[in-house]
């Protein structure tokens, strides 16, 4: 048996009356659109509200809940377990670190996630279809499909439009392991489904979401084990900053395994088994669930893509810099076309297909300075190249590294472990990339992603003052770090004569 998952509660009901309501009558088409949007998550939700904003005829599909993967089985529900989590450990670190109360007891996940479900339906009015229909915009549920190249039919109604939009997103993928189908595998789409804690729990995929969740559930009290065939964690981040997760997973009890295949999963009542491979070495890892997180797949069945001559394979539909695909009429945003599926990278793309579609703007998806947080305590923050992938672009360049033990917030805080990492190319204060390691690095890229996107340099960074003590003075000592470096022994004997004449 898999653990025992929550029924549809008042919770959920709110949630269903905003993002898909039962009650719901599709509109009658109009004569045609100046813009149809296919998926109403993140990418969809955007186009559809800024196309009508500026006084667009425009029609919003949905087959199953409006808010997509973000609202319904990603960030939101996902960063609701991660801070619960946090809070359960900063209770124990507070004993620790601080001198605090003892914690006794063993906490109730159940509240946890009914808590998660609250919050989640606190927030769907804002992607709620009865707002969109405010907005001005036509919303059908029902599965959309291209009849040709410039209709789309839902629920036997066919759409004309000048310009469409497929934001159709992407869905978990689970590997065809034989036996995992059978065992009932949770995924980022069923994990917050739970309401009774696993108390074991085996993780295949050691990317951003396997990170994330194995902490979490750690925390909560699950023995959790990761496991990946590759050799070691968040492989598109810094590897030294993945050291750092490794060394944070395990420290709160997760068990890794690197280097290994899953051959085979069998469950037998109420446990699961599965077979592990390591070149030629055989285990078994035995635990109650079982979570997938490794990677998505691009929603592209039944849209009917031949019949509008838009190109598409395993990566989802193919577009140019300007997001549109194959058929000029038809473009497309978010985790459809991109192997960036981040929620805020949907929302820009939406915003460049309305620049596009619309006004005949030549935007290019290229140009995006795209920064991404892994949530786990500590965080890992991205944005620009790692030193990894300046060394495999043949790029020379220079790297400034600030320990947050050299951070006096962050050890007045207790949170000395991280770094801030800077990429500068050789010789100046061009930066091509930044990694942050911290309890709060995904609210400290965003000024790294100002600097990138707008073409400043370390060097305006340290013009900046900035508040003391806080964290994000890490890159004023990174400025001041770089300034150092210009002194070369021309400059240290110009200043030395200099300061023997003023006296």
């Amino acid at each position: 048996m898999k653990p025992a998952t929550f029924p549809v509660d008042g919770h959920d009901h709110r949630l269903l009356a905003q993002v898909h309501p039962p009650t719901w009558r599709n509109p009658e088409p109009a004569r045609r659109y100046h813009l149809v949007v296919i998926g109403a998550g993140t990418a969809g939700l955007v186009a559809a509200a800024g196309a009508a904003g500026l006084g667009a005829r425009v029609a919003l599909i949905e087959r199953h809940l409006m808010g997509g993967d973000c609202l319904n089985s990603g960030c939101v529900p996902s960063k609701a377990l991660l801070s619960a989590a946090r809070a359960w450990q900063g209770a124990r670190q507070a004993a620790r670190e601080f001198a605090g109360p003892e914690v006794v007891g063993e906490g109730d996940f159940g509240a946890v996630m009914e808590r998660l479900r609250r919050l989640r339906a606190r927030l769907s009015p804002v992607d709620g279809a009865e707002r969109f229909q405010r907005l001005g915009v036509d919303v059908f549920f029902g599965a959309a499909r291209f009849t040709g190249p410039k209709t789309v039919e839902v629920g036997g109604a066919s759409l004309a439009f000048r310009r469409a939009v497929i934001a159709t997103g992407a869905r978990a993928t689970v590997p065809p392991i034989p036996g995992l189908a059978e065992a009932e595998p949770l995924t980022n789409e069923t994990a917050f489904d739970l309401i009774e804690l696993p108390p074991r729990l085996l993780v295949i995929g050691g990317g951003p979401i396997g990170c994330e969740l194995a902490q979490a559930f750690s925390r909560f009290g699950s023995e959790v084990t990761v496991v990946d065939q590759a050799d070691r964690l968040l492989p598109q981040d810094d590897i030294d900053a993945a050291a750092m997760i490794e060394q944070a997973l395990r420290a709160s009890g997760v068990r890794l395994e690197f280097g290994v295949q899953v051959t085979g999963v069998e469950r037998h009542g109420p446990e699961v088994t599965a077979r592990l491979d390591r070149s030629g070495s055989l285990l078994e890892v035995t635990a109650d669930a079982v979570l997938v997180a490794t990677g998505r797949t691009p929603n592209v069945e039944g849209l009917g893509l031949e019949a509008a001559g838009v190109h598409h394979d395993r990566g989802g539909v193919a577009v140019d810099d300007r997001l549109r695909t194959s058929n000029r009429s038809i473009y497309a945003a978010g985790d459809i076309c991109t192997p960036l599926r981040f929620t805020h990278h949907a929302d820009f793309q939406a915003r460049l297909v309305l620049a596009n579609a619309l006004f005949f703007g030549r935007g290019k998806a290229s140009r995006m300075v795209v920064p991404w947080c892994t949530y786990t305590s500590p965080e890992v923050a991205q944005v620009g190249m790692t030193t990894a992938e300046a060394t495999r672009r043949g790029l020379q360049h220079d790297v400034i590294t600030v320990p947050w033990s050299e951070v006096d917030r962050a050890v007045l805080d207790s949170q000395p472990e991280g770094f801030l990492r800077i990429v500068l190319a050789q010789g100046s204060d061009r930066i091509l990339g930044v990694t942050i390691v911290a309890e709060h690095a995904g609210e400290m890229i965003g000024e790294a992603a100002v600097a990138l996107t707008n073409r400043l340099g370390l060097g305006a960074i340290g013009r900046t003052m900035h508040p003391y003590p806080t964290q994000a003075e890490a890159f004023r000592k990174a400025a001041d770090q770089w300034r150092r470096t210009k002194l070369t022994p021309v400059a240290r004997r110009a200043l030395n004569a200099w300061f023997r004449v003023f006296r």
